[in-house]
């Protein structure tokens, strides 16, 4: 048995509420929308009407309104509307998220499924790529809602891939969740990563990993690796060989479940040439240093991404890797860019000026660590001289402070016209609230924006003064 939802008639039952909605919001923007003044039973439904024209909207219904919890996906329904069509799909889902589940907005992942439920469907969501395997991303401490998809689409923009992202309101068994993005999660994919399948228990073939806490993996505790799903690098953060170190990679493709031992053995085998060269003496050299042993346009374009938005969490969370069958280590896809562009107050985050890499410099205490990757990189000159090449290429293109502010307003203009920033804020009443680890409060959505623009047009001027100096 399927769970059911009667979405015709629950659009008609629900237009009447809509329609009063927006009589009583009239003609005001989001910025100076009183919304306690909307008494609470008028909102049922948020779905923007005009022109016949519905916001593109996800409607999830679980089996006899079920809860949805972090471990084992249930089964649900999901009805995608937009573009004045309805396309429903089998689905099972659960909250995703580390310490973003503190936060009464849930993001979830989901996996299509067939008409029984018994195995996983690749469809097509969102005019992307057919897959299984998706994201509901609901943006709660980020209160521009943009900072992820405007990272992503920066980084697709220098032609460094990432997930794709769209907008979406999400309803919950008729309970309005605000706005969400949809997005394709990190798996090996020809669409997604594009590496070569591990057949059966070879060896020879691609691999992800990531720097992450380990609860998403089912650790005990944020700090608690296990060898099962995770290995210790053999080098401390000032590149010196240790025992002790507190840098982990964490299996992803193959999952930890399915890696053998010789699949590990022969990652750690790469990961462990890889640093064993980069902090030798001639590590620099352009036939047997680490040029040989990295994609380097991946590596930069990964620092560029992540020192554009001083991104508190990159190098040392949320961060992926992936080796193909030639063995060598590609940084990405990027991931989980909430608390950058300076919406963080911990680490010097908020500074527009200053060298993310350095982490470890300004927050020693810290219990995840950067990589000494990085450091030792900025140490060559080669590495220098390409970033900063690419640097101004991107600065002249879609990096320039214009494109970028074109970008998010074409974002706050497609949302406000079809009210989802002020329906987020009603359902969600956090502006000019502080919300862990904000450091700007903005009164308005407006304000919020603004100091997203400020700020990147700072750092990126900051930026401009340290690399056109190499």
């Amino acid at each position: 048995m399927k769970p059911t939802m009667n979405f015709s008639h629950q659009i008609s039952k629900y237009l009447y509420f809509t329609s009063i909605f927006f009589l009583v919001i009239g003609c005001n923007g989001p910025e100076d929308l009183d919304l306690t003044n909307i008494e609470s039973e008028v909102i049922t439904i948020y779905d923007y009407v005009d022109d016949e024209i519905i916001f593109p909207s996800m409607y999830i219904t679980t089996f006899n309104n079920q809860e949805i919890v972090d471990d084992p996906k249930i089964d649900a329904e999901l009805s995608v509307v937009e573009e004045q069509t309805q396309l429903k799909y089998n689905i099972g889902i659960e909250i995703r998220g580390s310490s973003s589940q503190m936060f009464p907005k849930k993001s979830y992942g989901f996996e299509t499924k067939t008409d029984d439920y018994s195995d996983d469907l690749d469809v097509s969501l969102g005019g992307f790529p057919e897959e299984e395997d998706w994201i509901l991303y609901g943006p709660y401490s980020d209160k521009s809602l943009i900072r992820n998809k405007l990272t992503f689409d920066l980084s697709n923009s220098i032609g460094y891939k990432a997930s794709k992202v769209k907008f979406y309101n999400l309803f919950i068994n008729n309970d309005f969740k605000g706005l969400y993005l949809l997005m394709e999660k990190i798996k090996r994919d020809e669409n997604r990563v594009d590496i070569t399948k591990i057949e059966d228990d070879n060896v020879e073939g691609g691999y992800i990993l990531k720097i992450d806490k380990p609860t998403s993996e089912g650790g005990d505790c944020n700090t608690c690796y296990e060898n099962s799903f995770s290995f210790r690098s053999s080098f401390d953060t000032n590149g010196n060989q240790s025992s002790d170190s507190e840098i982990y990679f964490i299996y992803d493709y193959p999952k930890p479940k399915n890696i053998t031992n010789d699949q590990k053995e022969y990652i750690h085998t790469i990961i462990n040439n890889f640093e064993s060269i980069l902090s030798s003496d001639n590590f620099d050299d352009p036939e047997t240093g680490y040029q040989s042993v990295i994609d380097i346009d991946s590596f930069i374009d990964f620092f560029i991404m992540n020192e554009i938005t001083k991104n508190i969490d990159g190098y040392r969370l949320s961060t992926y890797i992936n080796i193909n069958i030639d063995k060598k280590i590609k940084m990405g896809p990027i991931w989980d860019f909430n608390l950058a562009f300076g919406n963080a107050d911990y680490c010097d985050a908020a500074n527009t000026q200053g060298w993310l890499y350095n982490f470890n410099s300004i927050c020693p205490g810290d219990i995840w660590q950067v990589p000494f990757w990085w450091r030792r990189l900025m140490e060559s000159n080669h590495f220098k001289e390409k970033l900063k090449e690419k640097w101004q290429l991107f600065r002249s293109t879609t990096l320039n402070d214009i494109a970028i502010e074109s970008q998010i307003n074409s974002y706050v203009e497609y949302l406000n016209s079809n009210k989802a920033i002020s329906q987020n804020f009603y359902k969600w009443p956090i502006l000019g609230q502080y919300v862990w680890p904000n450091y700007f409060v903005g009164a308005t959505h407006d304000s919020e924006i603004d100091f997203l623009k400020g700020w990147i047009s700072q750092r990126l001027n900051w930026m401009d003064g340290q690399i056109n100096n190499f």
